[in-house]
């Protein structure tokens, strides 16, 4: 857990709970452009959409994580991660700062109602316990 505390992390909301993505993992912050449909895909894969030339699948952390009421706005933002040699986005409904932790926990069962194996940990700040996401289970498990 140490180096886990050496680390940067992005904070981002999803239905007002606050989530961080290791700031290693990612590639760029965009905002929400349209999204191609692929039909018969993973129920949360949003689709796929060209970043620069780049086709780059999109998904959808809401309904990954099973989030209820998930509308976009103008705050909706695609974080694209770097994993396993690939680029794939998630969406999410806002990005607020990049944060390093004075303290992480080890992840309990379940967090917020949502499979502890998500998450790398809960990491402690002053306003309160932000869950970090463990990025491969999220994108490919």
């Amino acid at each position: 857990m140490n180096d886990l505390l050496e680390s940067q992390y992005v904070v981002c909301e999803l239905a007002d709970e606050k989530y961080a993505l290791g700031i290693s993992d990612v590639y760029e912050i965009i905002k929400m452009k349209k999204i191609t449909v692929i039909h018969n895909s993973k129920p949360f894969l949003e689709g796929v959409i060209n970043l620069r030339g780049k086709i780059v699948p999109i998904v959808n952390l809401h309904k990954r994580l099973e989030v209820k009421n998930y509308t976009p706005t103008k705050s909706t933002r695609v974080v694209i991660l770097k994993s396993r040699g690939e680029m794939v986005g998630v969406i999410v409904d806002k990005v607020n700062q990049v944060i390093r932790f004075t303290d992480i926990q080890a992840a309990p069962e379940t967090v917020a109602g949502i499979d502890g194996d998500y998450f790398e940990g809960l990491g402690v700040t002053e306003e309160g316990v932000i869950s970090i996401l463990k990025i491969d289970k999220v994108l490919y498990e």
